[in-house]
């Protein structure tokens, strides 16, 4: 980034190649310090020590960088459900499922500031999503699916499975799982541990053969 980006006060060195990723890092830190209404493009640049047009040379306005923080934190969500490790793996017994809840329920609830963002009706109902925004969502949802369907045909997996109705199903009550707990209807840890273990169950039984 050019070296009149930067304000006179800047004690960070930003280059070309980081001040995006360095925009969206920061960005993020705000929502979940101050929500949606405490971000803006100028108090963004303030935040990172560049002019406060500098931001505007990556996103044209609020709503896009809103749809940039999105589409970060999906990367992000499906990564934290499909971990590399576990890439090209197709077995499934309780334990995975179990891993599942827990993963989708700890992504949640520690990346409160992207999973508000990501779901939020606000961005969805309105004009303006970008295309990107649509792909990394639509990418991780087709992600999720793409585990049931490699499950079907398994001896352990009853021969009824839909793997599409159960993707939407699941992610459904995972998604309303998790909005009470982060709405703080439920906060106790005992019970949020209980109410994943319980939904583990409960997927495990509508698996099995």
């Amino acid at each position: 980034m050019a070296m009149s980006e930067k304000s006179p006060s800047s004690k960070k060195n930003y280059h070309h190649g980081n001040l995006r990723k360095t925009l969206l890092d920061e960005a993020a830190i705000l929502l979940r310090e101050q929500g949606e209404a405490g971000l803006s493009m100028r108090k963004l640049a303030d935040r990172v020590g560049v002019s406060r047009t500098a931001p505007y040379h990556h996103f044209k306005d609020k709503r896009e960088l809103l749809c940039a923080i999105a589409e970060e934190g999906f990367r992000q969500f499906r990564l934290a459900i499909h971990p590399p490790e576990l890439a090209g793996s197709f077995s499934i017994d309780q334990q995975r499922i179990r891993q599942l809840v827990k993963d989708y329920v700890d992504f949640a609830i520690g990346h409160s500031e992207y999973y508000d963002l990501m779901f939020g009706s606000h961005l969805w109902k309105t004009e303006g999503l970008t295309e990107t925004l649509k792909e990394e969502a639509y990418g991780a949802f087709r992600s999720y699916l793409d585990g049931f369907s490699a499950w079907q045909g398994q001896p352990a997996v009853t021969a009824d499975l839909d793997p599409l109705r159960f993707a939407q199903v699941s992610w459904g009550t995972l998604h309303g799982m998790s909005r009470l707990l982060l709405d703080g209807i439920y906060v106790d840890d005992k019970a949020r541990e209980a109410m994943c273990e319980a939904t583990a169950q409960m997927f495990w039984r509508a698996l099995r053969a």
